[in-house]
């Protein structure tokens, strides 16, 4: 699989992620959503609670407004783990299904089971952990295709994660392996650093809010980093609804990550902000429209026009009678449809010359 490049259809994500409340059976209905809704991918989440969190660690607002407000992140976090077993068995569905399973690891742990059990080739790093530079270069030097998520983040600390990123992917083979600021710059700079960024990094733009207000997607956001870094670029979506994905990817997304749910009236903080069955479904197709009409961005007449051209363009037709050597003036021609004839562009050329053969009203002068 390589995802996000500009030549290929959107890679489209349906972000599971925590939505099974730990519950296998609701793990395999969300595949059966996403396959449904034509999803490229189905993604989850791998942690382990005491490796993500401390144990009195508070949770987010939004957690709060979702989740009871009295129990901590690490007990709500622990609550919706799911086992590694279930992991296999989830990859098993999907591959009888046709859909890309995916998951986020979030500690070193998850990370290695995702590469040396399951065997991944794609890997998510997730926004919260793009100043997690030991967990970014690991990821590096698994030498799987990489999405960076890049909520929260500044220009500056994508380019520091891109460094450690260039220096695992080029370090992979060195007796000399001392990672440092420095190495990181150095490899970030250099040409074959550069080159595989490119070959195997995709950035996601995105605003890490649940559901992000609208005056905060700032997608405009997404071209900066694209300017910036060269790299792919796609958008992990947080807002409400469907409008700003298919938006993204009219401003040259290449890869759309979606949170979706069975019932966002479920309980769990990831629901409310999730899109339901049909609204994943109409977003996938309507993602899949929008490739359509993006087209080659070479102007000029589709084949379907040509049919209508000459129907609703104009021709100079003769607005009398018009005899053999009789001049052409403002008062015996004009411009009417069909544009079978002499075009009105040439209606200066045309007016002074003498006609050389007889016209009647009406009709339409040809050369």
């Amino acid at each position: 699989m390589n995802v996000a490049r500009s030549n290929e259809p959107v890679y489209i994500i349906a972000e599971a992620g925590v939505n099974h409340n730990g519950n296998k059976d609701l793990a395999y209905q969300l595949i059966d959503v996403a396959v449904a809704a034509g999803a490229d991918a189905v993604k989850f989440q791998t942690f382990r609670a005491e490796n993500l969190v401390t144990i009195d660690a508070d949770k987010a607002d939004y957690q709060k407004q979702t989740t009871n407000s009295d129990e901590t992140q690490f007990a709500m976090l622990k609550r919706l783990e799911l086992e590694y077993d279930v992991h296999h068995e989830l990859l098993t569905y999907c591959d009888k299904n046709g859909i890309d399973f995916l998951s986020t690891a979030f500690d070193m742990e998850s990370l290695d089971f995702l590469v040396n059990e399951l065997k991944l080739k794609t890997l998510k790093i997730p926004s919260g952990e793009i100043t997690n530079a030991p967990l970014i270069l690991a990821h590096a030097m698994t030498d799987c295709n990489l999405i960076l998520s890049t909520g929260m983040a500044r220009l500056s600390e994508i380019e520091a994660a891109l460094g450690v990123l260039a220096y695992g992917l080029l370090s992979n083979n060195e007796i000399n392996f001392m990672p440092s600021k420095k190495e990181f710059e150095k490899a970030y700079l250099s040409e074959a650093g550069q080159k595989k960024l490119n070959e195997k990094i995709t950035i996601l733009h995105c605003t890490s809010e649940y559901p992000a207000p609208p005056e905060e997607i700032n997608l405009n956001a997404m071209i900066s980093m694209k300017n910036a870094f060269g790299l792919k670029i796609g958008y992990s979506d947080h807002s409400e609804g469907i409008v700003v994905p298919i938006a993204a990817v009219s401003l040259g997304a290449g890869l759309i990550e979606k949170h979706f749910t069975l019932d966002k009236s479920f309980p769990g903080p990831d629901h409310k902000a999730s899109l339901e069955p049909g609204e994943l479904k109409e977003m996938v197709a309507a993602i899949r429209t929008v490739e359509k009409v993006m087209g080659t961005g070479i102007k000029g007449p589709m084949p379907s026009e040509f049919k209508n051209r000459d129907i609703v363009r104009k021709s100079i037709y003769a607005t009398t009678d018009i005899k053999i050597g009789e001049t052409f003036t403002e008062y015996n021609i004009g411009m009417k449809r069909p544009g079978t004839g002499i075009s009105p562009m040439e209606y200066w050329e045309i007016l002074g010359n003498v006609a050389e053969r007889s016209y009647s009203k009406e009709e339409i002068i040809k050369k």
